[in-house]
């Protein structure tokens, strides 16, 4: 039997994790659906890759400090790279005449892309003999630090109104709604659906024997993740004396690779530093670890609830970007993690709290953690298919404000 097919764009531009989360919510919705993935950012060398998932690479795009876009392929300037991918973002569009489209963020972010994004929902609305179901994949918190957010939410509004047919969020309501990060003047007439957070699958419990005696440091992709690599190389020698931990760092593909030679030197002059690039499985690495420093990042967060280890997260919030503190803080008051802010950095507060939690367990966090497998759920139930054979009936988590 044909599966119907559902095509998927992200974009991901400092980091790792929107990709990740695209990824994971593909191979989910690849039970039921012939997936196709648009990728608008770069796609590191050893990234999974779903079985099932024919993933397209657009000319990759991101944006510099002073968020404008820059081309991350030196053979595309930025206007060849916004033709090009237009371009193919149609081609695919009308190739694939998709019975879904399930659009990453967008209108809540990613204005910078609207030159491509209006286009394929406008063509996608004009789809012919009908036009496929629309909709967005949203994360659990939005950023809340533009200079004009009120606009910004009220220019998401409209064209979420317009466009689309359901908001899946990624969060456990009970944890964070739209609404708190989300306040338009016109109302959200369009349904919101929440699926629960998309984390990696549960790991079996580990005593403490079995955990390594290490600090494991990570910043996702690694693209901002330097000042954090800093303090821990610069700690790790007392952080040792203290606790007889030694540190990994793993640096990630996209730290700049004068930083990475500066961490290799590091870690040659001293026995209790290692550094790596990159890791399969960072959940996994995270369970074996005696405790874990890094962001807050929604993926490296879902890492940390499903490892289990205890965790320091020291948020990115660079710029207009809030959301890493608001999930640190969330995650902090229900003891899931202690929270350093980036400000703090250098003041010997960081140190103190990774002594302090050495030996310590976190506290148990029930949150939904299965929102690849209801992602993939609901998507099923809105276009009428029968639920797959392994997973339990629709029940959406949410329903519209």
């Amino acid at each position: 039997m044909t599966r119907p097919r559902l095509l998927l764009y992200c974009q991901h531009s400092l980091g790792l994790g929107h990709l990740a989360r695209s990824l994971a919510v593909a191979d989910a919705l690849s039970e039921s659906f012939e997936v196709t993935l648009l990728n608008g950012g770069r796609f590191p060398a050893g990234t999974r890759r779903p079985r099932d998932v024919r993933i397209v690479n657009l000319p990759p795009l991101g944006h510099d400090d002073d968020y404008q876009l820059v081309s991350l392929d030196p053979e595309w300037t930025v206007a060849e790279a916004q033709e090009e991918r237009l371009r193919r973002i149609l081609a695919v569009l009308e190739l694939k005449s998709p019975h879904v489209l399930l659009v990453e963020l967008f209108p809540f972010g990613r204005k910078k892309f609207a030159f491509e994004l209006v286009p394929m929902l406008e063509a996608a609305r004009s789809q012919r003999p009908s036009r496929p179901l629309v909709l967005c994949s949203l994360r659990d918190i939005l950023v809340t630090g533009r200079r004009d957010q009120a606009g910004h939410d009220e220019r998401a509004s409209e064209r979420a109104n317009a466009w689309f047919d359901a908001l899946l969020v990624h969060s456990d309501p009970a944890f964070a709604r739209l609404e708190d990060t989300f306040r338009p003047r016109t109302p959200l007439r369009v349904p919101v659906l929440y699926t629960g957070f998309v984390a990696p699958p549960a790991i079996p419990p580990l005593s403490a024997e079995h955990r390594l005696p290490r600090l494991l440091v990570s910043a996702g992709g690694g693209m901002v993740g330097e000042p954090l690599f800093r303090e821990a190389v610069d700690q790790h020698r007392e952080l040792f004396d203290r606790t007889g931990l030694t540190t990994t760092v793993v640096a990630g593909p996209f730290l700049p690779d004068p930083a990475w030679h500066w961490l290799q030197h590091q870690a040659a002059e001293s026995p209790h530093l290692h550094v790596v690039r990159r890791v399969d499985d960072l959940c996994t690495d995270m369970a074996c670890s005696t405790l874990s420093l890094s962001q807050a990042g929604y993926n490296t967060t879902m890492d940390i609830l499903r490892a289990g280890t205890p965790a320091v997260v020291v948020p990115y919030g660079a710029g207009r970007e809030d959301e890493q503190a608001s999930r640190a803080r969330r995650l902090d008051a229900l003891g899931a993690l202690r929270s350093v802010p980036a400000r703090e950095l250098g003041t010997g507060r960081l140190l103190e709290e990774l002594v302090l939690l050495a030996g310590s367990r976190p506290a148990p966090v029930r949150l939904d953690l299965d929102g690849a497998r209801t992602t993939a759920r609901v998507v099923t139930g809105l276009v009428g298919l029968p639920p797959a054979a392994n997973t339990i009936p629709l029940t959406p988590h949410g329903a519209a404000r």
